[in-house]
């Protein structure tokens, strides 16, 4: 079976947790699937590569607008290569993808759909996208989601609830307990410079809510490190500046897998202080409950206070609320016992619920079944012909 999947951005390019969760797919298939990437380059001409072994094509653009590549020739060149597929995967929100929809995936190709969140910062753009991504919809075999909260809260999908699957993410757990030894000297020295460290992974961009941890730090005692890239980066330290943190408060920018896990092992806390249902899920919280950190969360109408959850692996405050954000931190920080408490119940939901192979077999086996329904639909096309 070969797989096309298709995205904004991808590895090494970009990171976050789309790019991470399509990386997961890509590499922890059974032999049985060949997989390839087509995305966007952020800016660029087109190149083709391989990223751990999977075939990339990345077609130009010109730099990005609205966080959207501007890539004209992306729904073109989907829209031919899906052709050569038997599943193309569209991870969706991404206009041009819906726009390659429109041209014609192809009536051979199984299309399944992952929605991965709603169109939140450019919700001005809906009444143009809105009948593409619902032609989108209506085209595809299956639509994969990581909570069916996504579906009873989203007009998109209430109308195809009939064809969702919630598959929650997952992550490879062995890889994030495990540091060697250079990695191991390394967090305990970072750690031995900041007792209280607290970390925060993520794109730059406003539905993260950094803004709020920064401000929320002028009321912890503590160290916190954010990595991650995006547009935001100056405002960030510039509101570290205005509120006084500067110097407790540092951007790493985008890290390697390795770095970030360092810097897990190296943490007292994680912190996801999403502000925005564009957050649906948190695969970021994952990673580090599978380190086995406390989470500190917010409240959203997503996943996200699911997966860790308020008193068990976490502890929930409201989006948006800087002084509910630092006192959360700080109780945790302050009282190793219930710090003790909230990663020990992390670590055993991350085993029973997030383990990575769990998460690629339920998506390969629906991949299958989307594939076959495709072939069904030919064979009866052929015969009725």
């Amino acid at each position: 079976m070969r797989v096309l999947h298709s995205y904004k951005t991808y590895l090494p390019e970009c990171f976050g947790g789309i790019p991470e969760a399509i990386r997961l797919l890509v590499c922890g298939m059974t032999s049985r699937v060949e997989s390839e990437v087509l995305v966007a380059r952020r800016r660029g001409l087109g190149r083709r590569y391989k990223y751990e072994g999977a075939p990339v094509e990345a077609v130009a653009s010109l730099g990005e607008l609205l966080s959207m590549p501007i890539a004209p020739s992306f729904p073109f060149v989907l829209a031919r290569r899906a052709r050569q597929f038997d599943v193309v995967a569209l991870h969706l929100p991404f206009p041009l993808s819906d726009i390659a929809s429109l041209l014609g995936l192809g009536d051979e190709t199984a299309v399944v759909v992952h929605w991965h969140s709603e169109i939140v910062k450019q919700r001005a753009l809906l009444p143009f996208v809105a009948p593409l991504i619902r032609r989108t919809l209506a085209g595809a075999r299956r639509v994969i989601v990581s909570d069916m909260a996504l579906v009873e809260s989203s007009p998109f999908l209430k109308p195809h609830a009939a064809k969702c699957v919630a598959i929650p993410f997952g992550v490879e757990i062995a890889y994030w307990q495990h540091l060697d030894s250079p990695q191991q000297a390394q967090a305990d020295d970072i750690r031995a410079r900041n007792p209280r460290l607290v970390v925060a992974s993520g794109r730059l961009v406003t539905y993260k809510g950094f803004d709020v941890l920064v401000e929320a730090f002028a009321a912890v005692d503590a160290t916190l490190v954010i990595v991650g890239e995006g547009p935001l980066r100056a405002e960030l330290a510039a509101a570290a500046q205005r509120f006084g943190v500067a110097d407790r408060v540092r951007f790493v920018g985008a890290v390697s897998r390795d770095d970030l896990k360092t810097y897990l092992h190296a943490a007292k806390v994680f912190v996801l202080p999403s502000v925005s249902a564009a957050e649906t899920f948190g695969i970021a919280q994952l990673e580090a409950m599978a380190v086995g950190r406390p989470i500190v969360n917010t409240a959203l109408p997503t996943a996200v206070p699911r997966v860790a959850r308020h008193d068990s692996e976490a502890l929930t405050v409201a989006p948006g609320d800087p002084a509910g954000l630092a006192r959360a931190l700080t109780r945790i920080l302050d009282d190793s016992d219930l710090a003790d408490r909230l990663a020990a119940g992390a670590r055993a939901r991350i085993a029973e619920e997030y383990d990575q192979s769990a998460f690629v077999a339920r998506v390969e086996r629906l991949y299958e079944e989307a594939a076959a329904e495709a072939a069904r639909g030919r064979h009866r096309a052929i015969h009725r012909a």
